[in-house]
């Protein structure tokens, strides 16, 4: 399995959005808004990792608040998602 860690720092969440949570959404998850939930740690940055299948490319977004869409601002790629916006991959490392 390859450990990937997802992480949005909060200061590039829009300062007018009180954020109460924050969750990882994607292919991993079967694009569920709440199982993979994200947490806040001391320097301001939401987090969750994960342990994917190797040698995959998965499809993903952030979910603040249940309602507003984020992107990852370094993700591996995009993709068009078939709702106007683009979904973000991140590729999974080859197993050693």
């Amino acid at each position: 399995m390859s450990r990937v860690t997802f992480a949005l720092p909060k200061a590039e969440l829009p300062g007018d959005i009180e954020v109460e949570s924050v969750n990882l959404v994607g292919e991993f998850n079967d694009w569920d808004h709440t199982s993979t939930p994200m947490e806040l740690n001391s320097r301001g940055t939401f987090r969750a990792t994960l342990e994917l299948e190797p040698e995959r490319a998965y499809q993903f977004r952030y979910l603040v608040n249940g309602e507003h869409w984020y992107n990852e601002w370094h993700a591996d790629a995009y993709i068009p998602s078939g709702f106007g916006k683009d979904n973000c991959i991140v590729n999974t490392e080859i197993e050693e």
